[in-house]
């Protein structure tokens, strides 16, 4: 379903808004977490005005959990002025791999996908251009932040693995010394490419798929530090997000 289709030409987006939000009951009960409120705003908007700042106005919005809200505000104010398609996921949610799967007719080149319950103001330009000057199959925004799980890095800032500090799970795929921790941000930009290299199906989540190629491809970060970062999935966060976003 496309909303809008008047597509100016450039990096195009995509929002992950399909998922249940269960860490923002009550509210998720009865609506979906894009729409939660911070100062007048929903999430929803927010990140589709974020893109916008860099030039980004094709952007794709999968929608799963009361997904008929979700596309009823898009088109009550004509997509903020962006060019919004859905992503219809109703009869099941895929998760951010299989969510990213079904929205491949849509993404070209490189683009840049964002879970819709973060917010931040770090130059997203900035990663792009490293992304385009690298040319990896992926560049990931990461921060040096408190967090129970981590993406590593080698310091040539390529992924070789994941760990849980709270489980002790790891998965090390290239073992190098240093390993260093960083935090992800829910933020990617990624090459087309990718999609002729994914080999899972249905339901999974893109963290799988960095960890199946990161050997034999390259996959990046970029580190936003000290920008304003808040991952608004919890209740006590839209308060803390009210205070670093008017």
């Amino acid at each position: 379903m496309t909303i809008n289709n008047n597509s100016p030409s450039g990096v195009r987006g995509m929002i992950f808004a399909a998922g249940l939000g269960t860490r923002l009951k009550p509210f998720t009960d009865h609506h979906p977490k894009a729409l939660a409120m911070v100062n007048g705003k929903t999430l929803l908007q927010r990140n589709i005005e974020y893109l916008q700042g860099f030039g980004i106005q094709d952007i794709i919005v999968n929608v799963h959990h009361f997904a008929d809200q979700i596309i009823e505000v898009i088109q009550k104010n004509n997509g903020w002025g962006s060019h919004i398609s859905i992503s219809d996921e109703t009869d099941s949610v895929l998760e951010t791999g299989g969510g990213l799967q079904k929205a491949k007719w849509f993404l070209k080149n490189d683009f840049v996908v964002m879970n819709v319950d973060i917010l931040t103001d770090f130059n997203l330009g900035e990663m792009i251009q490293q992304h385009l000057q690298h040319k990896p199959l992926a560049t990931l925004a990461v921060s040096n932040r408190n967090s129970s799980r981590f993406f590593l890095f080698n310091n040539h800032q390529q992924l070789c693995g994941w760990e849980n500090i709270k489980t002790g799970e790891q998965k090390i795929i290239r073992k190098e010394d240093p390993l260093i921790q960083k935090a992800f941000s829910g933020i990617h930009v990624i090459n087309e490419s990718i999609f002729s290299l994914v080999r899972q199906e249905g339901k999974f989540s893109m963290v799988d798929v960095y960890l199946s190629l990161c050997a034999q491809q390259a996959i990046e970060y970029f580190d936003h530090s000290g920008a304003k970062f808040v991952d608004v999935g919890k209740p006590e966060n839209i308060l803390v997000a009210e205070n670093l976003f008017h």
